[in-house]
């Protein structure tokens, strides 16, 4: 038999089985919590399959942090006379301070083995538990718990019957300090995303750092109004931790960490043709001879010829000779590019003094192209710029192509890296979009005229016609990701 609301605390009743309001909305603010975070952490390149992964780390570390944090604090003695109690949750009785403190330990450990950038993630994420926290209040309205001293009758004139009556407790009237620290998350939650995070230049961890000030500062009083804190010794465990939450806030927020640590140099992504070597003479060359020969009466015009820079060649000559056909092209293709490259395989007007500038300055680079490994590695050779990049990659390498993300994916993971730091520079529309999928800063170099609005269009953070001024733009102060933040 099913029973909806059979008393004030339960929200559904199966036979024996019910599920507790405190559940339902605790979940409640969980799953809220976990759909704004997942579209902020996807935005900036993180697979969907991770996110889950954090989500349900976190939600179940969380639950036995703030139950262990609890029992510990609340009275050991009575849950060790009565061991069955402390699985009792539906009774009440988490501490979110231990649930935040649990969690986040979980998502450190897990996002280092991801190589999933902590402080970014954090940045996307734990301002999102404000709202969690601010539904989760109302499960201790349900339960008649987390609330503060007596007041009298006429305090609640300007609230609902409902809502005076659940604050009647022990034949008194209490402080809905719930209800208070419920609003609070919520005004905290728009001050930080709404408000801080759009009309201020935030820095890397702010949005955190605010988060503990915001969360430690409303807490530290709302439990001072409290009758039913945990405490150590004479000493509120959650005022204590909320001090705690405060420093750490304004030591992060105003700089203290970074100064410590100091800022990561962007790991530098390069597509390799059109962008720091000039290749496009050589491709077009060889088109030129795959189609005189096996379409000699095809028009090939160079609007056309220039759309094949940008994807593989697989695809193009699939496109043109059919499927059973691509595989000898694509052979034939790349003898003749071979044995074009010497003659007009050139370095790209400033790109040796950029990277000869990275290269001493320290910057870790790598390059990601949709050309076959074999083919970019000739020109590499060629123009001896090996000693520049810890990665090289060919489409032969990652699947599926640019625009895909996949190639810098790989490229991170073989550089041990996470997406925190990244920049990739590219010279078409798909380098752009496979950057922008990775979460990456993006830098759109123009070299050929006829394809800049192409590449504008794609909105890059950057763009230029001029190698050497990415020496410029790695002056600027923000983080290397596509938000820069």
């Amino acid at each position: 038999m099913i029973k909806f609301f059979p008393d004030m605390k339960t929200f559904i009743q199966i036979g024996s089985l019910s599920i507790a309001w405190y559940a339902v909305l605790i979940m409640t603010g969980a799953l809220l919590a976990f759909y704004v975070s997942k579209k902020n952490l996807l935005k900036v390149g993180y697979k969907a399959d991770n996110i889950d992964d954090i989500f349900m780390g976190a939600l179940l570390f969380g639950f036995l942090g703030a139950r262990i944090w609890y029992v510990l604090f609340f009275d050991l003695a009575v849950y060790l006379k009565e061991p069955s109690r402390i699985f009792a949750i539906w009774e009440g009785g988490l501490a979110i301070q231990g649930g935040l403190l649990a969690g986040a330990l979980f998502c450190y450990f897990y996002m280092k083995k991801r190589r999933i950038n902590f402080i970014q993630a954090a940045d996307l994420i734990v301002p999102n538990i404000l709202i969690a926290q601010a539904i989760g209040r109302w499960g201790n309205f349900m339960n008649q718990e987390a609330y503060g001293g007596i007041v009298s009758e006429s305090f609640f004139n300007a609230f609902p019957t409902w809502f005076k009556e659940m604050m009647f407790i022990g034949g008194n009237y209490h402080h809905p300090t719930f209800f208070y620290e419920s609003v609070a998350n919520i005004l905290g939650w728009v001050l930080i995303v709404l408000v801080l995070k759009r009309f201020s230049r935030v820095k890397r961890g702010d949005l955190t750092f605010a988060y503990l000030m915001w969360y430690g500062a409303t807490r530290f009083f709302i439990e001072g109004l409290r009758t039913d804190s945990l405490y150590f010794f004479n000493i509120r465990i959650a005022q204590l931790m909320s001090v705690v939450f405060i420093v750490i806030g304004m030591i992060g927020y105003f700089g203290g960490f970074k100064k410590w640590i100091g800022s990561p140099k962007p790991i530098i992504l390069w597509d390799f043709d059109g962008t720091i070597a000039n290749t496009q003479t050589v491709i077009v060359e060889s088109f030129k001879q795959i189609f005189a020969k096996h379409k000699p009466d095809y028009k090939l015009e160079n609007v056309e010829l220039l759309s094949f820079l940008g994807p593989p060649i697989e695809e193009t000559f699939a496109n043109h000779f059919g499927e059973a056909n691509a595989d000898a092209m694509v052979k034939e293709y790349r003898e003749i590019n071979k044995a074009l490259h010497v003659e007009h395989v050139s370095p790209m007007d400033g790109a040796m003094d950029v990277l000869n500038t990275l290269k001493d300055e320290g910057y870790r680079m790598g390059i990601v192209s949709n050309k076959h490994t074999e083919t970019v590695m000739l020109g590499v050779d060629l123009l001896k710029m090996n000693d520049y990049f810890e990665v090289i990659l060919g489409v032969d390498q990652f699947s599926p192509a640019k625009p895909d993300p996949a190639g810098i994916d790989v490229a991170l993971e073989r550089m041990d890296a996470d997406k925190g730091q990244v920049i990739y520079v590219g010279d078409t529309a798909s380098d752009v979009v496979a950057g922008q999928r990775a979460g990456s800063f993006t830098i759109g170099y123009i070299f050929d005229k006829m394809r800049e609005n192409e590449l504008r269009e794609s909105n890059p953070n950057r763009i230029t016609d001029d190698l050497r001024e990415i020496l410029e733009i790695l002056k600027e102060d923000h983080e290397w990701t596509i938000t820069m933040m």
